[in-house]
């Protein structure tokens, strides 16, 4: 991929070229770049990052990442940055739990907390929430509605891409739109928030990245994630994190609501008829 680009680099135009020599420069650092911190540091556009990605035959930054990721570093360290390939089940185990824990530590130092109690004001106040997900953020979005719902707050999650676009575009100014992305470059997730804007509803959302297209739609940004797992497009490690902030806010809203202890017993009520 190096050889590719240097090769290509005088075809290239401009802004391409000062692309080009960012990759050049530090490769391993642009897998852990977001495609809007890499336009800044290049000094170009996010549209000139992407047209620089087609130019080499990619099908955009996230391409880019991957393949300069599988050139730089080892199959076993892509997977978590300790692992070793002669370790054995109680190692792998190890390291893999204790990856996720170092995540979390450092998730609850970073995490902006007045953010947080702020978004989860906003949430108990609005007359209808809309979680926008895909992929493997959608189980979270998915779980995070449901338990709002238990609370009595009226929260949905569409899981057809189409019918998000759709809903999102449906909304009311005082409603929420709540976006969960690891790389907030997804491109379904953000038509859906796009649409959300465009209907004057409150946007919100969670991502890994401080700096991403994602980020630039949103009234409310929280950010949650992990360096060592930026390259990945199923990042396991974020989505636990996620999976935990989503938990704050819930409790955070939990224990705010008037009628959650009401929706609660409710909630609970109905699920002794699946229990035996």
């Amino acid at each position: 991929m190096l050889e590719l680009i240097r090769s290509s680099a005088p075809d290239l135009s401009p802004s391409e070229q000062r692309v080009a020599r960012t990759v050049l420069a530090a490769p391993l650092e642009v897998i852990h770049r977001s495609v809007t911190q890499m336009a800044q540091e290049s000094g170009s556009s996010v549209g000139s990052v992407m047209r620089f990605c087609q130019s080499l035959g990619l099908r955009g930054f996230q391409d880019l990442k991957l393949r300069l990721a599988r050139e730089s570093i080892p199959a076993e360290r892509q997977l978590l940055a300790e692992v070793a390939s002669g370790d054995g089940p109680a190692e792998v185990a190890r390291k893999v739990l204790t990856g996720s824990a170092v995540a979390l530590q450092d998730a609850a130092q970073t995490v902006d907390t007045d953010r947080l109690g702020a978004v989860a004001e906003l949430l108990t106040g609005t007359p209808r929430i809309l979680f926008i997900a895909v992929g493997t953020s959608a189980p979270l979005a998915a779980d995070v509605a449901y338990r709002l719902t238990t609370i009595g707050l009226p929260a949905s999650f569409p899981a057809d891409v189409h019918v998000q676009h759709v809903t999102s575009r449906m909304l009311r100014p005082g409603d929420v739109c709540f976006g969960i992305s690891h790389t907030g470059s997804t491109t379904e997730t953000l038509a859906s928030m796009r649409a959300a804007r465009q209907s004057g509803a409150t946007t919100v959302a969670l991502t890994s990245f401080a700096s991403s297209p994602l980020t630039e739609l949103v009234d409310h940004l929280l950010v949650a994630g992990s360096r060592e797992t930026a390259y990945r497009i199923e990042s396991m490690t974020s989505r636990v994190v996620h999976l935990v902030v989503l938990d704050a806010i819930f409790t955070l809203i939990a224990l705010r609501s008037r009628t959650s202890n009401e929706a609660l017993a409710a909630t609970a009520d109905a699920l002794t008829d699946h229990r035996i």
